[in-house]
């Protein structure tokens, strides 16, 4: 396909384009909040351009595009990629000037957090960039009422209005100790570094602390700053969900809104024990309840393709039979070959009108149903990252199930190798000592209690595993 046949098929929303010189390197980056208006105004007759533009139009021999929910987000994407490729014809944003961040001063004795622009080599630690300063601003508001930091530029010998409002602890004035203060430091930082939890940890020993020694006063700070953090973390989440939601809609161009995702992945070492996975997202979250497993039946040997068709037939033909409802996307771990077939499977049920993609491990690209080439997402994305998260946890929950399987496995052959040992007193044995280890570790009596064990099997299974 053509530079102009991609311009035309570009969407008319909000995205990041990449212009390509005929070795795929890239050569330059921009966003736009039409994405083929803003790139097919680059290619018009008779327009005049300077030098330079004409210098890289002449240049460009492919077009590549990264869909985004707002213009937002066109933005952060811009300007990931740019420091990614580093084109040489992208200069306004080879650094962080453009973008707001968060500084905390660790340089100094009572270090400050504030907003700016610029990231100097001062040891100061910084937090971004972030695209919305308005809001950023806001948030500064509310950790400041969490974590009471001083704001003045310059400290004096008296407190100022910031010790009133209690968000500031008056280090000017000497109020607060020095251990104190930089506790207070070390929690912002690990709320900034995303450490929710080890945060929430550390402060609800420091609350149990100061209960301890009768201060109170600190102990309802801290517990007051416990809950402030549970709801913004709650409320982050759930915002940053609906998000990345949204914004996965746009990047694969579907019409539906997807809240509901299911998951595969196989699992399999030489065939042995294989097994499938399939876990459920229900707005962004898992759904346990959804979650289900399937042990290979039909497909021997080592087959990945064989064993992603079994399992989707199974799955997906119950529930047209049971009339459940199907989820508005579906990810398969894998790449091209793995997304044809579940297609092609998936087309075989009747089943064609949902949205299908592969994630492969390997530099983490996005197959997508339709489309020729695959999906590279910046690291920093939401959605890649969403992605990421949904495909990790199906490969978790399929790697336990084989775990148990193998196990399971183990557990039955060593069994088998004891002389009057059949089937039934197998499952006996397994159904009391729940392991073959704790069955070695049975004295005579316990082996003799369990059902369908006589003297001299208890004989031979001490026999047996003495040698």
């Amino acid at each position: 396909m053509g530079v102009q046949e991609k311009v035309a098929k570009l969407p008319s929303g909000p995205g990041v384009y990449l212009f390509k010189d005929g070795t795929g390197a890239v050569l330059y980056v921009g966003k736009a909040n039409n994405l083929r208006k803003r790139v097919s105004s680059y290619f018009q007759r008779g327009k005049t351009r300077s030098p330079r533009l004409e210098l890289l139009v002449s240049k460009i021999k492919d077009v590549d595009h990264i869909a985004a929910a707002t213009s937002r987000d066109a933005l952060l994407y811009e300007n990931s990629l740019i420091k990614q490729y580093q084109p040489f014809y992208n200069v306004a944003l080879r650094d962080d000037k453009t973008y707001p961040l968060l500084k905390l001063t660790m340089q100094e004795k009572f270090p400050r957090l504030f907003v700016t622009r610029r990231r100097l080599k001062d040891g100061a630690v910084y937090f971004g960039p972030f695209t919305d300063a308005k809001m950023l601003r806001e948030g500064l508001k509310i950790l400041r009422m969490i974590f009471p930091l001083r704001s003045c530029g310059t400290m004096r010998r008296s407190v100022c209005l910031d010790f009133h409002l209690r968000q500031c602890r008056g280090p000017c004035a000497g109020l607060i100790r020095q251990e104190e203060y930089d506790s207070i430091v070390s929690e912002v930082k690990l709320f900034l570094e995303g450490k929710r939890n080890e945060l929430t940890q550390l402060l609800s020993r420091a609350m149990a602390k100061a209960s301890k020694r009768q201060d109170y006063e600190e102990a309802a700070r801290i517990r007051d700053r416990i809950q402030a953090l549970t709801s913004i973390r709650e409320a982050k989440t759930m915002i940053s969900y609906a998000d990345s939601l949204k914004e996965l809609k746009s990047v694969l161009s579907v019409s539906r809104d997807i809240e509901t995702i299911e998951a595969f992945d196989i699992s399999n070492i030489m065939g042995q024990e294989a097994c499938g996975s399939l876990v459920y997202f229900q707005k962004g979250r898992p759904k346990k309840s959804g979650y289900k497993r399937f042990k290979i039946k039909l497909v021997h040997g080592i087959d990945d393709y064989g064993m992603i068709r079994e399992v989707l037939e199974r799955h997906y033909r119950r529930v047209l039979d049971e009339k459940k409802s199907l989820p508005d996307l579906i990810i398969i771990d894998g790449g091209k070959g793995h997304l044809s077939v579940a297609v092609r499977t998936l087309s075989r049920l009747g089943i064609s009108d949902i949205p299908v993609i592969g994630i492969a491990k390997e530099f983490e690209r996005i197959y997508i149903k339709g489309a020729r080439d695959p999906l590279i997402l910046p690291k920093d994305s939401r959605v890649l990252h969403l992605l990421e998260r949904i495909r990790d946890e199906a490969h978790r929950f399929a790697i336990s199930y084989h775990k148990t399987l193998m196990q399971r496995r183990l557990r039955v052959s060593e069994l088998n190798e004891i002389p009057g040992i059949g089937m039934k007193r197998r499952q006996s044995l397994l159904e009391r000592f729940g392991s073959v280890e704790r069955i070695k570790a049975a004295s005579a009596e316990e082996l003799l209690k369990t059902r369908g064990i006589n003297e001299k099997t208890t004989r031979d299974i001490i026999r047996y595993f003495r040698r």
